[in-house]
């Protein structure tokens, strides 16, 4: 089979595609035919070297992944040759970005029906990080307030959606040029923070303030006056420190995304039911994943991109 692999960490250079051996699935596993696998900011860290995931090398990218069930392991039930799944792999082991991929049968499920399976790799891993924040980290109620700053991106968009569908009311911040799209997915207050201070727009504290741009220390933590007392900062910008204040009783946490095979599933459902929409701004082939890595590596990505090794995914 084809993949996309590094033998070294490295600027985007390292990405060689290269013809190698077709894996097979062991006890607990299942080989995903690939039709897809989104590219993540994390795929350039691991590849760069400065993202400490340890990884074996060679590698291949890309742990957002849609496919076809090709064949199972020993003990594996749920799961039948020919199912379309999705799933968010383990970030240690190879990823999709090949046009086979071996993956434990417990990070798949079930592939939404309502969008293109290759689409559906846009999925996993960012929208589980946009719960995880809100409910896991930042244990947000129906009737509470969450102050998303840095609402434009990928992550800020399923966080506005599952905030609203859960009776949260969202005021977000984003730019002239992604307001609308953050007004469409359903956020009641719009905060131009090129134009306004986000402070002083504010008519009532919220409970959650999360972050999900790369802004200045100083910015961030004056922003935690936002936050009533007791409640929460919340932030996925892992390579800064979240503030928190103590003196009013306001807590700090930082995202990991972690798998969920439960809300993973949760979250497929929601798409089908048309309460959740899958964002893919490009595709692009596997032979182009260098290329996009040096887009990525350069700051020039705007929304979420996806990977197709299936021309007819």
């Amino acid at each position: 089979m084809q993949a996309v692999r590094f033998h070294e960490v490295g600027g985007p250079e390292v990405l060689r595609i290269e013809d190698v051996e077709r894996p097979e699935p062991g006890a607990g596993e299942v080989l995903v035919q690939v039709a897809a696998s989104a590219y993540n900011a994390a795929d350039n860290g691991m590849r760069g070297g400065f993202l400490p995931i340890p990884v074996q090398l060679p590698h291949v990218p890309g742990y957002d992944v849609s496919g076809t069930v090709a064949a199972l392991g020993a003990g594996v039930e749920g799961l039948a040759v020919g199912d379309a799944v999705v799933g968010f792999l383990p970030m240690e082991r190879d990823g999709g970005a090949a046009e086979y991929v071996v993956s434990p049968a417990e990070a798949l499920v079930t592939a939404p029906t309502s969008v293109p399976l290759a689409d559906a790799s846009a999925l996993p891993s960012v929208a589980l990080t946009a719960w995880q924040a809100l409910f896991d980290e930042g244990h947000l109620e129906a009737g509470q307030r969450v102050l998303i700053n840095g609402a434009g991106g990928v992550v800020g968009k399923y966080a506005i959606q599952l905030a609203v569908r859960a009776g949260v009311h969202v005021v977000a911040t984003a730019s002239p040029r992604s307001a609308d799209a953050v007004r469409a997915a359903g956020a009641q207050q719009v905060v131009d923070h090129t134009m306004t201070d986000v402070l002083a727009a504010l008519d009532e504290p919220v409970d959650v303030l999360l972050n999900l741009a790369p802004i200045e220390p100083e910015r961030f933590r004056a922003l935690v006056a936002a936050v009533r007392d007791g409640g929460a900062v919340v932030s996925t910008t892992a390579f800064m420190a979240t503030p928190d204040d103590a003196s009013r009783g306001v807590r700090a946490a930082t995202v990991f995304v972690l798998p969920n095979r439960e809300r993973l599933a949760e979250l497929v459902a929601l798409v089908d039911a048309g309460q959740l929409t899958v964002e893919v701004t490009r595709r692009v082939p596997l032979a182009e994943l260098p290329a996009l890595h040096a887009e990525g590596a350069a700051g020039r990505i705007a929304g979420k991109v996806v990977v197709t090794v299936q021309d007819d995914a």
